[in-house]
Parts: structure tokens; sequence; C-alpha cells
């Protein structure tokens, strides 16, 4: 997001790479990790090499050492499969596209931002064929990774599935 934030679009190669390579914790905080564009953008530079370079690199470390000290879920379409294939649990969480674009259309709106889920589920798709294809490191669950369907269960239930998940693999 450093690269939108700057004012270049996620396609410029050298600033998306500047960018991953800067990269701290500390930018996790910015708030505008979680929207539409961010997403967007992430799903843009994922797919130059520099970048997913830059970025292996980094949540390996926050892996390895994150803040704390005590351990870290990592999120993200690649974690069990990519970054940390020897982790020894793995969720991959997933939900029908549908169910993901009422949720996501539920958050824009409750931050009194305008969206239709017309709009936001093309996007989810887009984003999903993007990643589904690209030829590193594509979405797909980890060969041993546990696929909890959210599609129907609210969040609270979502937790619990995965909290009965853990304590049943640890």
């Amino acid at each position: 997001m450093n690269v939108v934030r700057a004012g270049f679009g996620p396609g410029d190669e050298g600033r998306a790479s500047e960018a991953a390579r800067d990269l701290q914790p500390e930018d996790l905080a910015a708030g505008d990790l979680r929207t539409d564009e961010a997403a967007q953008a992430a799903s843009m530079v994922a797919v130059i090499p520099a970048v997913r370079a830059a970025l292996l690199d980094f949540q390996r470390r926050f892996a390895a050492a994150p803040p704390g000290g005590k351990g870290a879920v990592l999120d993200g379409r690649d974690i069990g499969t990519v970054v940390c294939p020897e982790a020894r649990i793995k969720l991959f969480v997933t939900a029908s596209a549908e169910r993901r674009a009422e949720r996501r259309v539920k958050e824009l709106q409750e931050r009194g931002l305008a969206t239709t889920f017309d709009k936001v589920l093309a996007e989810m798709r887009e984003r999903d064929e993007r990643d589904s294809k690209r030829a590193v490191a594509p979405l797909v669950p980890a060969a041993d990774a546990h696929v909890l369907d959210t599609s129907d269960l609210d969040a609270d239930a979502a937790f619990h599935a995965a909290i009965a998940f853990v304590r049943a693999n640890t």
C-alpha cells in the first residue's frame, strides 16, 4: 500500500519492490491496509518477483521472531504453502465468494464507504481468479491444511471452530 499511498500504481515494479524491501512491522498497523484498494493492489504486486522475494523474507522473519515473542498467527493466501510450509498447524479459511462479498460490503458500509454488492463480488472474483492462476504461489490450500469453510458460520462460530482444531492438534 505504500506504493499507492505515495501516488504510484501497483504496476510500477521498481516502486513496488522498493516499498516491499522497506516494509517494517509497524507498517502493518496502517488503517488503509483493509480497503478494497489495498486488496486489489496487493494482488497485483504479488506477481512481481522482487516484491514476492522481499515479502517472503519479511514474513518469514516476522513468523520466526514476532513482536512480543509469543508466536504469531499469519493471514495470507500462501502462508501455509510458501511462507511457513513447516508450520505445525495450518488452517485454510475460506467461504463462498458471495458470502465473502456480503461480509465485505457490510464492513465497508460500517466504515461509511459507499459500495455495492455487485462491485465487491466482481472484484473478489477477479482477485480470486488472478491469485488462483498465478505461476508463483497460487491460491491453494496446503496439502496438510485443515480447510475451514466459514460460508455458514458467523465470526464467533468460525473462531470457535479454529480454536477447536488448534486444541485438538497441539
